[in-house]
């Protein structure tokens, strides 16, 4: 009878899928995978041949493989490895080479015979590079094939460097990287414009001869399109989906990765639920926009065609679940972000007392903050309350060279003009200008550039949390150690970062505090400062009364807005209230046009912020809510 009702929830998948909880416990299923297949070939004498994947999605998978070796005795001695891909053309000593990237994070730390690593050769003549896939496959062939190929997937559903297009029978080639894929790396390599625009790929052919296949995939930004390769049809528009073919492959997921699969995202659809109250909100604000009515509109017919007829018998008249969710939905508006003074609060999101609140605003970056809830931001300003804003980070990676010396420029003419003497800015200036002539992409800057490129940032997020009315006592630049590498990849969080953050939260007391809960990338500076606050108010409730009093608000940024029934605080705003937004954003002015790094999205960060404002008032007023401007959300967490 289980399986039975498996089999019902995953109606809709059209291939295997393994959840697991999170990525730690799937990529530690997915070694174990392998590690038991090279132990099994080993005990008859036989090798393991092993397809091999890189990027970020089997770092924890090589990390565990590795401690197997040093702890368990995991031996790799008859192990054979074949790379799905390279860019090209590329160095094997870059810093983004495939072969940095495995010897880092795997083959430097186990006793693999170098003999058998085989990695596609990004440094060939163009001409060359025909003959050496032929072999690249025929090596393969003759050791009889992949037994176990792990893969990621890219957002355009790429599965090795096949991108859409792809034939289902390719092979081992090069081929050109899709605009996405391009800008998906851009962090990796400074910035699109270094990364290469081709790359020698295995082909959806050749991996789909493995005897088994496992595809990994990692958060919430992979949602939407494992979706697509494990619900949809088979398509070239979705290389991913030609693995629906087999017979031997299984996707391994964390929840977040499979949150879009029906089974989870939309149950109702195939099994009975237990009717808990976010559920309920959610397939009915669901509901409404499958058939475009408010929720007040909603009939019985609705509920029965839509898979929701178990929630009208056991909760029903439907037209009762329509007037509670839509009170639900209505109580979450509020224009007193901070609570309303001298008011009944038992249905407002906030609390009315203490009137006037201290407030912390964590900002992971300098410009999160006026992004992502000026509106708010402003607001509370000028209702009164004691705010406070946090920049966490320098953000010094994300400003252009050219700004560099802009600004130095303009500190050598302004000694000049006091009649100081520039002779030393002069020097610093020429030995800058000359480091960024041969700089290499995602070369680590020098100390002075990171400095200037982090001061840049500094003064424009002073200009903009003024222009929001705060006084400069108010305004606190953290630096928090674990950002200042130099590079795009941080350290870990250490205790300093920790202790910083704890010092400041003794200072203020605040009773309200918003951050940033970007979640989507697991290694993403958001989720990072994130969980530093979280573990500070932590160790703090052991000690400090006041911690009990203090509700931390996330919100989220440029990209994605929190779904409608997941909001607990919208704050709506005029449409004064959207331009002096707009004003605090433009402040920062090195984020202005075309930022370092943009993501995918080629819109300006002013105006992502303000078409994803407008869209949840849309939202709410589609639903039968009050129809306003533009409005900024909020969700409560429990620490």
């Amino acid at each position: 009878m289980a399986r039975l009702n498996l089999l019902e929830e995953t109606r809709y998948e059209k291939l295997p899928v393994s959840v697991y909880p999170n990525q730690k416990e799937a990529s530690l299923a997915v070694a174990q995978r392998i590690a038991n297949l090279i132990r099994k070939k080993s005990a008859k004498g036989e090798k393991a041949v092993l397809g091999l994947a890189t990027g970020v999605t089997p770092i924890n998978v090589y990390a565990e493989l590795v401690r197997m070796h040093k702890e368990d005795g995991l031996s790799f001695a008859n192990v054979i490895t074949f790379n799905l891909d390279e860019y090209f053309p590329m160095q094997p000593t870059a810093a983004q080479s495939y072969v940095t990237f495995m010897n880092e994070n795997l083959f430097n730390h186990v006793d693999i015979d170098k003999k058998n690593i085989h990695i596609p050769n990004g440094t060939l003549p163009q001409e060359e590079v025909a003959a050496f896939c032929l072999n690249y496959e025929k090596q393969i062939t003759e050791l009889g094939g992949l037994d176990l190929q792990i893969l990621g997937i890219g957002r355009t559903g790429h599965i090795g460097f096949n991108e859409p297009g792809s034939a289902p029978n390719s092979g081992t080639r090069l081929v050109t990287l899709d605009d996405l894929t391009r800008s998906d790396a851009a962090r990796d390599f400074g910035g699109k414009k270094n990364v290469p625009t081709k790359a020698i790929t295995m082909g959806i052919g050749t991996i789909f001869k493995a005897r088994e296949i496992i595809l990994m995939a990692w958060s919430g930004k992979k949602a939407p399109i494992i979706k697509k390769a494990v619900e949809g049809e088979i398509s070239g528009d979705v290389p991913a989906t030609y693995l629906q073919l087999s017979d031997h492959v299984d996707f391994v997921l964390d929840e977040a990765a499979a949150s879009e699969l029906t089974r989870f995202d939309t149950p109702w659809l195939v099994k009975d639920c237990v009717w808990e109250n976010t559920l309920k909100k959610k397939a009915v604000i669901w509901l409404a926009e499958a058939v475009n009515k408010p929720i007040l509109k909603l009939t019985e017919e609705d509920y029965n065609n839509h898979g929701m007829a178990q929630l009208a018998v056991e909760q029903g008249p439907v037209y009762n679940i329509n007037i509670d969710i839509f009170n639900q939905v209505q109580h979450t508006i509020t224009g007193w972000p901070g609570g309303k003074p001298n008011a009944d609060d038992s249905q407002r999101p906030e609390r009315a007392e203490p009137a006037k609140k201290r407030v912390i605003i964590f900002s992971p970056h300098p410009d999160d903050d006026v992004i992502s809830m000026g509106g708010t931001f402003i607001r509370l300003v000028d209702q009164g309350h004691d705010v406070h804003v946090a920049y966490q980070t320098s953000g010094n990676t994300a400003v252009w060279d050219d700004d560099v010396l802009r600004y130095m420029e303009f500190a050598i003419d302004f000694d000049a003009s006091i009649g100081e003497d520039n002779t030393h800015l002069k020097n610093l200036y020429n030995d800058m200008r000359a480091f960024i002539a041969q700089k290499q992409p995602n070369q680590i800057d020098t100390q002075e550039i990171r400095d200037v490129k982090g001061f840049i940032r500094k003064t424009e997020a002073i200009s903009g949390a003024r222009y929001a009315g705060l006084k400069d006592d108010h305004i606190h630049f953290m630096a928090l150690p674990f950002y200042e590498t130099g590079k795009t990849k941080k350290n870990t969080v250490g205790e300093a970062d920790i202790q910083l953050t704890i010092e400041l939260l003794q200072k203020v007391k605040p009773q309200q505090i918003f951050a940033a809960g970007d979640f989507a990338d697991p290694h993403g500076t958001h989720v990072v400062c994130f969980n530093i606050i979280v573990e500070s108010l932590r160790r703090l409730s052991k000690t400090e009364d006041w911690v009990k009093d203090c509700w931390l608000w996330m919100y989220r940024g440029a990209w994605h807005e929190f779904a409608t029934y997941e909001i607990e605080m919208a704050v709506p705003l005029s449409p004064e209230e959207v331009l002096r937004k707009r004003a605090a954003i433009f402040k920062h002015q090195s984020q202005k046009d075309t930022p370092v790094f943009p993501g995918d999205d080629v819109r300006e960060f002013w105006v992502r912020a303000e078409d994803r404002n407008r869209e949840t008032a849309r939202c709410y007023d589609q639903l039968g809510l009050a129809e306003y401007a533009a409005m900024e959300a909020f969700v409560r967490f429990k620490f």
